[in-house]
């Protein structure tokens, strides 16, 4: 693979995130049990399971495919989750100025679509939601993007993962979660578990990027 993301790259990324999704479906919704509505998990699969049947034949480009992910999202997937990823991935189309994505047009792109997410949410890194695991990786993966694709993915995975991991300790300050107060702490937030698995996927499709 080149230094440069092609369509196919970015299609393979969502069928990706699909199947990690999948296969951790059980877990987010034990996870959103804890906190929430135990819906997380369900409400996620059935959600990209009707993106990935909206994606043959491939989109024409970056733009097309993202808004085919965001629009799809935000129609399938039930409570705050189908609005928060589905603008995340609208936001991204647009703020791909070109079709060569390279790891500093990704990552321009990625900080859009998660400053989608907090225009939208209204969440704060440290109020114990899926920003706790999207803004260190956007950070990381600035940080990393001279040395590439898969320089920038792996780290930002790495941090997206620290951040999913110190939202045990956190009280939450917004959602279903708030309402326990002093009691959601002690437990990992669904959404940053699942935000995660959206940049472990990107780190494994970019594997070869190198």
């Amino acid at each position: 693979m080149s230094d440069a993301v092609s369509i196919d790259d970015l299609v393979a990324w969502i069928r990706r995130f699909r199947d990690a999704v999948q296969q951790h479906k059980d877990e987010l919704t034990r996870l959103d049990s804890e906190i929430g509505d135990a819906d997380h998990g369900s409400n996620m699969a059935r959600g990209l399971d009707a993106v990935v049947a909206r994606l043959e034949p491939a989109p024409a480009d970056a733009a097309e495919l993202f808004k085919t992910v965001g629009m799809t999202l935000v129609s399938s997937v039930g409570g705050a989750s189908g609005p928060l990823y589905g603008t995340l991935f609208l936001r991204m189309g647009p703020a791909l100025a070109s079709d060569e994505v390279d790891a500093a047009a990704l990552g321009a792109a990625l900080r859009a679509g998660v400053d989608g997410v907090v225009a939208r949410g209204k969440a704060e890194l440290g109020d114990k939601t899926m920003i706790d695991a999207l803004s260190p990786a956007l950070d990381a993966w600035d940080a990393a993007a001279a040395d590439g694709l898969a320089a920038a993915a792996r780290a930002a995975a790495e941090a997206a993962a620290r951040g999913r991991d110190a939202t045990e300790h956190l009280v939450a300050r917004k959602g279903r979660a708030s309402y326990l107060g002093e009691r959601s702490a002690g437990h990992v937030d669904p959404g940053a578990a699942s935000a995660t698995l959206l940049l472990e996927a990107l780190r494994d499709t970019l594997a070869g990027a190198e």
